[in-house]
């Protein structure tokens, strides 16, 4: 090859990662949430019994709230205590009943929030608000509940908010469904001719939150998770302590760890 031609085939690689590089900064939100948005005045048809409720944060801002009551007591007992259920990127609230039960069934409320632009919610979405909606959520299961009545689960892109949440609010327990040691971290196994770190403008600590979670934390991976690799949740085990857990799950997926019978047996054990 001669120079000449070389030189021609260089400036169209180098053209290339320039490209790939620039739509991976400015879409890098549409990789990591893909909401779906409901109509305000619109029904939620769930196959569980739930109260709605909208949250006016700020004058441009409604955080659309489901509670699910529980199921597995005497109607005129009280539940045990509830679950705050910080969902994952895609979908809205109705994409994540199937996780409800899990939960309901132990007598526990699950109480669910979307995010602004998933579902009935509204309002601006950064890494610092989202921080802060669910310290507001949580103010909120607090007048009703008590710290050692409250769990706090995160899923998949969830955990990252929930484990934040954990490490300046105290609860009973932190279970987290298919973490990640941090949101760049998933960016740099993905992208890693790319200066990820340098470039993506949400990054998720999970890694550094959990050193300030006193509440004991209960790690759920599928050992087959093509979304959040096994090896990336694997590297927040050295930072639980005493008394944490990290249950692998074999042959589970990213979306399918309620379906297979240790996942259940862990946390029916956990809640009961």
């Amino acid at each position: 090859m001669n120079k000449k031609l070389l030189f021609r085939w260089t400036k169209v690689a180098v053209l290339l990662y320039c490209l790939v590089g620039i739509a991976l900064y400015y879409g890098q939100e549409r990789l990591i949430f893909a909401p779906i948005k409901a109509e305000r005045n619109s029904w939620y048809h769930f196959p569980l019994p739930s109260t709605e409720l909208n949250l006016n944060y700020d004058q441009n801002t409604n955080l659309n709230i489901v509670e699910f009551r529980a199921t597995d007591r005497p109607a005129d007992s009280v539940a045990k205590g509830v679950v705050l259920f910080f969902h994952g990127k895609g979908g809205n609230i109705s994409s994540y009943t199937p996780d409800v039960p899990n939960f309901t069934a132990n007598g526990y409320e699950v109480w669910m929030m979307d995010y602004p632009t998933y579902g009935k919610s509204t309002g601006s979405r950064d890494e610092a608000s989202l921080y802060k909606y669910s310290l507001v959520f949580y103010k909120l299961a607090r007048s009703r509940w008590k710290p050692d009545q409250i769990i706090l689960c995160g899923k998949s892109l969830g955990t990252g908010i929930a484990a934040q949440l954990a490490a300046v609010r105290d609860c009973r327990r932190l279970i987290l469904e298919s973490p990640y040691y941090s949101l760049r971290s998933i960016g740099q196994r993905r992208f890693p001719i790319y200066p990820i770190g340098l470039m993506m403008h949400w990054h998720f600590p999970t890694y550094a939150f959990l050193p300030g979670v006193t509440a004991p934390v209960s790690i759920f991976q599928g050992d087959r998770d093509r979304t959040i690799p096994y090896s990336n949740a694997a590297r927040l085990r050295p930072l639980l302590k005493a008394g944490d857990e990290f249950v692998t799950i074999e042959g589970a997926g990213h979306n399918d760890l309620y379906t297979f019978p240790l996942f259940h047996q862990k946390l029916d054990s956990l809640l009961k």
